[in-house]
């Protein structure tokens, strides 16, 4: 199994490569809009369930940015693809895109988001 930084580098990468498809596709599609992106602005993140928030695996998650939620037994990383805008489409897009990749690597990943 890969190491933890491996795995969010590769899952960090896939989440950008996502938004960036996305944004191409949107802008081709609609023919785009002063701002690049879509207007409806939101929040995306990834929670991963763990056994405890003290745990080997939620110390290795928070050594790459994962935080404690406010749900038990969830570490949480927002906005995983650092999309510089507000698009909640992007967000989601990326955010998808990184918990797709830690599922692939055994983590119980789901992405979550709500309109700003």
């Amino acid at each position: 199994m890969k190491n933890i930084q491996d795995i969010h580098t590769e899952a960090t990468v896939m989440a950008q490569t996502a938004v960036a498809k996305f944004l191409e596709d949107w802008n081709t599609k609609t023919g785009g809009n002063e701002y690049g992106e879509p207007m409806y602005c939101g929040f995306a993140w990834v929670d991963v369930a763990v056994a405890r928030t003290n745990s080997k695996e939620a110390k290795a998650l928070e050594s790459v940015g994962f935080k404690k939620s406010y749900r038990p037994k969830t570490m949480t990383l927002w906005d995983p693809a650092k999309h510089n805008g507000q698009s909640m489409d992007c967000k989601e897009v990326g955010a998808q895109a990184y918990a797709d990749v830690l599922r692939a690597h055994g983590y119980k990943a789901y992405m979550g988001s709500r309109a700003d």
